[in-house]
């Protein structure tokens, strides 16, 4: 290039770099510890501020107002399945079960105390914001710089801000000195923004670099955190699972009383006491409310969040397990989340030629490719010098890994990208920052800002030249007044550069000359360089982001790209990870749109469901995103990390904080936390939800086919002459046998085969649609039958018929449950055998054990009589096999032929 020999006069230029393993990459610069306000920012009086703190009230995200344990409680009492059991403890109550009535009302005291301990640790998203706000601010106060708590601060104060501070209040800047702030726990943008005199400052973010003069503009409720705070405030509604429940509850209740009258009726026509009867009664209520189910939800609930805990997913709030089984869309943000969240240069061009560099984050390690093949020296040498350029002018530094850290990454120090640039000229054999800076003193500098949209710094050469080191802006240094190259070559690196930013690539030029002198002031230097190239940075795709997002897709679920970067950045990261799948391109063939929060914000989309990637979104067109998704009956999961996304994650039916990169108040209105901030981790989640909601079906189909069973055999037996077939120990010690040991065990099964190749199930789904009615009834009517039989037979045999057709039942629902098994001899969960077992001697010990044989009014039985009960277990069995295989050939196939059934 025509700058060559300039820099071949510097020999330092091209030392080669000695990068010892433990030695840390930094630049030894300082921030001062304050900075003198100028103008007519000179600050308030004590007087005056004391007046404006009682106008406007502490510096505080005012939290709502907490709601009383009481009515918390009454709110969970208030679950019509929670009143259909306390009916059932009053009802066991009644016939003098003390027992059950005891082991139902702790299930009630517990299921209570999980639903408001949840609710508490939910409603603390708005006191984390509190917390996020800086705890002290350096202001200045009648004359004197101060340091105060940042409740304390008040509109018309004046910040002094230096590297590392959180902005304590929203402000507007009187004075700024390369000022980079990061705002992506506000905005998403996933790169530290420059700040000029004039610009805003919002609460909460933090100074990455630089420091500055500001006047505070708003506090408390009124900043940009107390803005948030107001679109967390709101109710959370029921998950489906809690819905569905409740239908249920209601359901139950109501079969459950007209039973109660109907049973208690006819045995009054057949003449029985009514003493009897009204035992009988309540008995059958009782067996008609599966009571145990809360246990099962609970016990399914816990296991499943256990075992996400496992895979790196926290559970903040049960229910939430079994919601994320029906998520149908999944909006994910980008940085950190499909992507590395670390910037990495991965292509420079040179007029020369370009390289192409790989490596992960910041690590000083990695290849340099040119098409694809390792580069030879000469094909390095170019990028080599450029990127020593960009190590010349740069503030930033590598920190290496803390032994203490698990995951033993680099970190950057100050500006991403800057780092970004260290890494790769590590990578290209560069001398390292110390070594340079020791051989080429930084002697000048003219900052980066916003106008300039370029950095130059000054470098002693020796015998009294100077090098010069720019980078910044294409549009800024791409100029003939800036470079001293031919048209033609400007012409070819601005289109370059243009094709770099159209892929999604965050694009610098870099140029550099030799002065025969210090120019002043140092911005005269910026002129007469030479070109060095382009360096392409971006935040690259995570490997295996498109796998994860191909296994929604392959589970029915939608992925949605929400950020607050770049709309061409949004496009790039999308394509990396085939986001849009078989919607890549519109109808008319052009390339998918990219929807701005602007459009949003001004209605120019009239389907937002329509849309897979949105761009440059705030808080509040975020949550429209959900909101829409919502209204349209989708169950929504929402990803995010910062501040910005806290509404959203709130709004969402399931909300997915991270937690290694994440704010804390993304995790307080979250329902998960992924500690790996892995988005596969959610897929993980997912089937785990999916196989918690199978197991609770699977259940409520054995439980009250079981029930219905008994009610049935109630209703029928007299019919056929045998009078009062079940007395109503008897019938609760079936319930407690089948519903409860069996009926927990059920909670621990495994996932189905095939659980992530069907869609989810449809949000308005019955818990018992889908099939689940039809298996019921064919269960209940084949235990029936089986029961019934073994009871006539007995009694024709001239055996105990009574004991036969009580074991007979009981045989019976334990075959069942072992049928419904969806992986019949699997090893993942040997409680269900063991219970299946463990009930069968219970139910034995009925007959045998003299004291429970006393109790529940049993006789013993002969071989005969044990063999009549026992052939209803392969009864059983079989039909809940033969149900399983017919309806899943029946049912409509969903996505890959499945049924969607358990």
């Amino acid at each position: 290039m025509s700058g060559a020999t300039e820099h071949t006069d510097v020999d330092p230029v091209h030392l080669a770099v000695a990068r010892p393993a433990d030695e840390v990459l930094r630049h030894p610069e300082t921030v001062p510890a304050a900075i003198e306000p100028a103008g007519r920012a000179t600050g308030l009086t004590g007087a005056e501020a004391a007046h404006r703190l009682a106008a406007t009230g502490r510096n505080e995200v005012v939290a709502r107002r907490p709601v009383r344990l009481h009515t918390r409680i009454l709110a969970q009492i208030r679950d019509p399945l929670i009143m259909v059991l306390l009916g059932a403890v009053a009802l066991t109550l009644a016939i003098g079960d003390h027992p059950d009535a005891i082991v139902i009302a702790l299930v009630v005291v517990v299921n209570t105390g999980v639903g408001v301990v949840q609710e508490i640790r939910a409603d603390n998203a708005v006191a984390a914001l509190s917390a996020l706000s800086a705890p002290h601010a350096r202001v200045r106060r009648d004359g004197a710089v101060r340091d105060l708590p940042a409740a304390e601060i008040v509109p018309g104060d004046v910040l002094l801000l230096g590297e590392g501070d959180i902005v304590a209040a929203d402000a507007e800047l009187v004075e700024a000195s390369a000022l980079l702030l990061d705002e992506s726990m506000l905005t998403g943008e996933s790169v530290p923004v420059d700040k000029d005199t004039g610009g805003t400052l919002g609460a909460g973010t933090v100074v990455a670099r630089g420091r500055g003069v500001a006047v505070v503009t708003a506090t408390g409720a009124s900043s940009a955190l107390g803005r948030i705070a107001a679109l967390l405030d709101d109710r959370r509604e029921p998950t489906p699972l809690q819905g569905r429940l409740a239908s249920l509850g209601r359901v139950l209740a109501a079969v459950t009383l007209a039973l109660c009258v109907l049973v208690f009726a006819l045995g009054l026509i057949r003449g029985l006491p009514l003493g009897t009867m009204a035992v009988t009664a309540i008995s059958l209520a009782v067996a008609a409310v599966p009571e145990s189910l809360p246990a099962v939800v609970t016990l399914a609930l816990a296991l499943g969040a256990r075992r996400m805990a496992a895979r790196h997913a926290l559970v903040r709030r049960l229910p939430a397990v079994e919601t994320l089984g029906s998520v149908s869309v999944l909006a994910t943000d980008k940085t950190g989340t499909l992507t590395e969240g670390r910037m990495v240069v991965q292509h420079v061009w040179t007029p020369r030629g370009s390289v192409e560099l790989r490596g992960v984050g910041y690590e000083p390690d990695g290849e340099v490719l040119v098409d694809g093949r390792p580069a030879e020296a000469d094909e390095v040498e170019p990028a080599r010098e450029l990127l020593t350029v960009t190590v010349l002018c740069n503030d930033a530094a590598l920190r290496p890994p803390d032994p203490g850290t698990p995951d033993g990454r680099w970190a950057a120090l100050g500006d991403p990208m800057e780092a970004a640039l260290l890494a790769a000229a590590a990578k290209s054999g560069c001398r390292d920052q110390p070594a340079l800076a020791r051989s080429l003193p930084r002697i000048g500098e003219a900052p980066f800002d916003s106008h300039r949209k370029r950095m130059t710094t000054l470098h002693a050469a020796g015998s009294g030249r100077v090098l010069v080191c720019l980078k910044g802006a294409p549009e800024a240094v791409l100029d003939p007044a800036v470079l001293v190259d031919r048209p033609e070559d400007l012409d070819r690196a601005r289109q370059q550069a243009a094709a770099l930013a159209a892929r999604g690539y965050r694009v610098l030029a870099v140029a550099s000359g030799v002065r025969a002198g210090v120019p002043e002031p140092v911005a005269a230097a910026e002129s007469r360089l030479a070109l060095c190239g382009l360096v392409a940075l971006s935040d690259p795709a995570k490997p295996r982001a498109a796998a994860t997002l191909a296994s929604c897709r392959a589970a029915g679920i939608t992925p949605v790209l929400i950020t607050g970067d770049h709309p061409a950045t949004a496009r790039a990261v999308a394509a990396d990870v085939a986001l849009l799948g078989d919607r890549g391109a519109d109808a008319d063939g052009s390339a998918a749109r990219v929807v701005t929060g602007a459009d949003v914000a001004a209605g120019r989309v009239p389907d937002l469901t329509s849309v897979r990637v949105f761009a440059r979104t705030d808080p509040q067109q975020k949550l429209d995103i959900v909101e829409a998704w919502r209204a349209g009956g989708a169950v929504t999961a929402m990803t995010g990390d910062g501040v910005n996304d806290g509404p959203a994650l709130h709004r969402a039916d399931i909300g997915v904080a991270m937690g290694a990169r994440g704010t804390e108040v993304a995790r307080q209105a979250a329902d998960l936390v992924l500690t790996d901030d892995e988005l596969s981790t959610v897929v993980a989640a997912v089937e785990e939800g999916r196989r918690v909601y199978d197991n609770i079906r699977r259940f409520l189909v054995y439980g009250m086919a079981g029930g219905a069973a008994e009610i049935l055999v109630m209703l029928i037996g007299p019919l056929l002459g045998l009078p009062l077939p079940l007395r109503a120990g008897q019938i609760l010690w079936i319930n407690l046998l089948t519903h409860g040991l069996t009926g927990v065990a059920m909670g621990a099964e495994p996932a189905a085969p095939g659980t992530m190749l069907r869609p989810p199930r449809p949000p308005g789904q019955h818990i018992l649609g889908g099939g689940a009615w039809q298996r019921l009834l064919v269960l209940a009517a084949v235990v029936t039958t089986a029961t019934l039989g073994a009871g006539l037979a007995a009694r024709a045999l001239d055996l105990a018929w009574q004991s036969v057709l009580f074991l007979a039942l009981l045989a019976a629902q334990l075959g069942v449950v072992l049928g419904l098994r969806a992986r019949l001899l699997t090893r993942k969960n040997p409680f269900l055998p063991c219970a299946v077992v463990a009930s069968a001697l219970l139910a034995v010990a009925a007959l045998y054990v003299p004291f429970l044989s006393a109790v529940l009014e049993t006789e013993p039985l002969s071989p005969a009589g044990i063999g009549l009960a026992a052939v209803c277990a392969p009864a059983g069995f079989l039909a809940a096999r033969l149900v399983r295989t017919a309806f899943r050939r029946t049912a409509p196939a969903g996505a890959n032929g499945t049924s969607g059934l358990p």
